[in-house]
């Protein structure tokens, strides 16, 4: 039997798609009914027998923080992929990202311990790879600066990898994929999916900031190979071409016949706004639509290679411009 958390997110739930395509025994969480419906949603981008597949699955309604509901999805599983999290960079999440991201973490490796299960595959970030200046592209290698990348969402990643990590030295073999953005389809009004959504409707600005992209077919498709393979106890950055902002979100613009955005967001108009934000987040008593780190990854330039996983795996990483054409005709569905 293998497991799934986190099947109702973007990760999760196209990785359900190729596992239920392989004919394994699946079972999968879910919080509430509402959330299933998403993942039938990307079934369908995939095959016109959605259905049959979708019917695959087991799933068992649980909360990864809480362990009386969590111990009875463990019944008979040998594999575990790990997907679930909480992602904002808004610092009034970071408690609840620390209850689900580490407390939930630390749950999923005791219960793997307990349970004997051969292999876990943990989703986690390129948030969670040091900077190196000496290097022109972070890799594996690097280690975790707290400081320099001190956001709740990448300390919360850092802190669910070290559980991961306990897990494999109590007999659990394990490995763990840090992905850069992930594009894919299914989720419109959150993570990168807002970028297709408000580019359709119009959108008018960009930044020069880079960072690693990565399609959701590529994740799921390197998660699969590793949990197969001899491979264990090593993390894996998953990046198929570094871009800017600007460029991806050109790129999502052109796919759908839509006017580019055309004013570039500069530091301190970005620096002014997130703190204008901040200030109506507490008069109004509402999430803020910019963080601090928020402000400062729309300039920031980082680059990183997947060069280990590329020849580990032998995998070609599909372009990016390609992945947005296809994530839009999904899209226009």
């Amino acid at each position: 039997m293998i497991l799934v958390t986190g099947g109702t997110g973007l990760v999760g739930s196209h990785l359900l798609v190729r596992l239920a395509q392989e004919n394994e025994p699946i079972r999968a969480i879910y919080r509430t009914l509402d959330s299933i419906e998403k993942t039938k949603k990307v079934f369908s981008y995939y095959t016109n027998i959605a259905k049959d597949l979708f019917a695959n699955i087991e799933w068992v309604q649980a909360d990864i923080t809480d362990v009386p509901s969590m111990i009875p999805a463990f019944k008979d599983v040998k594999k575990v992929y790990h997907c679930a999290a909480i992602i904002s960079f808004d610092p009034a999440d970071y408690r609840t990202m620390r209850k689900v991201n580490i407390h939930g973490t630390a749950i999923i490796a005791n219960l793997s311990i307990d349970a004997k299960v051969e292999k876990l595959c943990f989703v986690s970030s390129i948030a969670t790879i040091g900077d190196d200046p000496k290097k022109e592209f972070a890799n594996e290698e690097n280690d975790w600066g707290g400081n320099e990348k001190n956001n709740g969402y990448a300390i919360t990643k850092y802190g669910a990898e070290t559980e991961v990590w306990r897990a494999s030295q109590e007999g659990v073999d394990v490995v763990i994929v840090n992905p850069g953005v992930i594009l894919g389809s299914g989720f419109w009004d959150s993570g990168s999916g807002k970028m297709f959504s408000q580019i359709h409707k119009g959108f008018s600005f960009y930044s020069e900031g880079v960072t690693g992209f990565i399609g959701v077919k590529d994740v799921v498709s390197s998660m699969v190979q590793l949990m197969e393979s001899t491979c264990k106890n090593e993390r894996f950055i998953l990046v198929s071409e570094n871009k800017s902002f600007k460029e991806v979100l050109f790129y999502i613009a052109e796919a759908f016949g839509k006017k580019k955005p055309t004013r570039c967001v500069q530091p301190w108009q970005a620096n002014l706004f997130w703190r204008w934000e901040w200030l109506l987040s507490k008069i109004m008593v509402r999430k803020t639509r910019m963080s601090k780190y928020t402000a400062k990854t729309l300039h920031t330039k980082t680059y990183y290679t997947s060069e280990k996983c590329r020849t580990q795996l032998e995998v070609t990483f599909e372009k990016i411009e390609a992945v947005i054409y296809q994530v839009k005709n999904d899209f226009l569905l």
